[in-house]
């Protein structure tokens, strides 16, 4: 008897830390969607970050992995934020093929204030400040670095500005966090987090159609009036179908990428391509910390020093990696040149 399980193709359906492409051929839309489990909850049970802190990288990982997974080559994707609010810096990179990290930094008493008074919008922790988007291709090649101020947006509607400044392209992206309470084996309260976005894309083979208003430059005046340029109308229609999901659909498990993608563009038809892994993966390593460290003058490797010992944390993963100063290269140069 063959198997009856549902497939897409030649591959199951994606399920969770897949991120799933797709294609909208009579929208010309293309995009991606991903639902984020085990993986973001990993990272999440690592930092145990308060939960306005938790919520705000969670997207910024959902970003990351959406746009990250759509590079070409070889290289690292990251997202970052800086600012003078209470959460004052979000790290998320995505490493090809597969490898996620992230982490996030704050102000305490900052925070406790926030929660206390209720100040809990992304504009109110993050404060003012930039986003910054980042292609590293390797020591080879020339980093690019694309970077949109903060300006009261989410990061939903960042992301959207970064596309129409720095890439000309209109993009439509929706973000969602949510925790699921439920019970494990032994009927113990459980609790994950859980994350889902969707990133649509318009990319019609005649470019012009790809034309929007004008944005206002810094210094416009208040009563700044944009270029009259309509929305292409199946870019409309793209939009209006993203804007209908409900935050809800985005991380339920039981929706699920391709249901989702179904529910919004079955009429026109949809094209789904094999989903892409995402793991909770970092990257530093004994050795990349040292070859760091083997650049400290002697003064330096003195002042971090601790009983005997230089201890580093990566902000990523927390994993601890201690080091004796004899090992340390420019240490021990410095050592053998007195010896001779």
């Amino acid at each position: 008897m063959n198997d009856q399980s549902p497939r897409l193709g030649e591959f199951d359906y994606a399920g969770d830390d897949h991120v799933l492409p797709f294609q909208v051929e009579a929208l010309d839309a293309r995009g991606r969607a991903v639902q984020l489990g085990p993986m973001l909850d990993k990272i999440m049970a690592r930092h145990d970050y308060p939960e306005p802190v938790a919520r705000l990288l969670a997207e910024a990982i959902t970003l990351t992995v959406l746009i990250g997974t759509s590079l070409k080559f070889d290289g690292k994707f990251m997202v970052q934020t800086q600012g003078d609010g209470p959460v004052d810096l979000l790290v998320a990179d995505f490493t090809t093929p597969d490898a996620v990290r992230a982490y996030a930094r704050f102000d305490e008493q900052a925070l406790a204030q926030a929660v206390a008074a209720n100040r809990l919008e992304p504009h109110e922790l993050l404060g003012k400040g930039i986003l910054a988007f980042t292609i590293d291709q390797g020591e080879f090649m020339q980093r690019y670095q694309g970077i949109v101020e903060l300006d009261g947006a989410t990061l939903e509607e960042i992301a959207g500005a970064y596309f129409r400044q720095s890439e000309q392209i209109p993009t439509k992206v929706r973000l969602s966090v949510a925790q699921l309470y439920d019970r494990d084996e032994d009927g113990r309260p459980r609790h994950q987090w859980r994350a889902g976005g969707v990133i649509v894309q318009f990319l019609p083979d005649a470019p012009e159609r790809m034309r929007q208003s004008d944005l206002p430059g810094g210094d416009a005046p208040d009563d700044f009036e944009p270029t009259g340029v309509e929305d292409d109308d199946a870019w409309v229609e793209a939009v209006a179908m993203v804007e209908s999901i409900d935050a809800d659909e985005l991380t339920d498990p039981l929706v699920g990428s391709e249901r989702l993608l179904f529910r919004l563009f079955h009429e026109r038809g949809v094209r789904v391509f094999e989903p892409a892994p995402v793991l909770d993966r970092c990257t530093c390593s004994r050795e990349k910390i040292k070859s760091v460290l083997d650049n400290f003058t002697s003064d330096e490797i003195a002042e971090s020093t601790d009983d005997g010992v230089i201890a580093v944390t990566c902000e990523f993963c927390s994993t601890e990696y201690r080091f004796e100063p004899e090992e340390l290269g420019q240490h021990s140069a410095e050592s053998e040149s007195h010896l001779h």
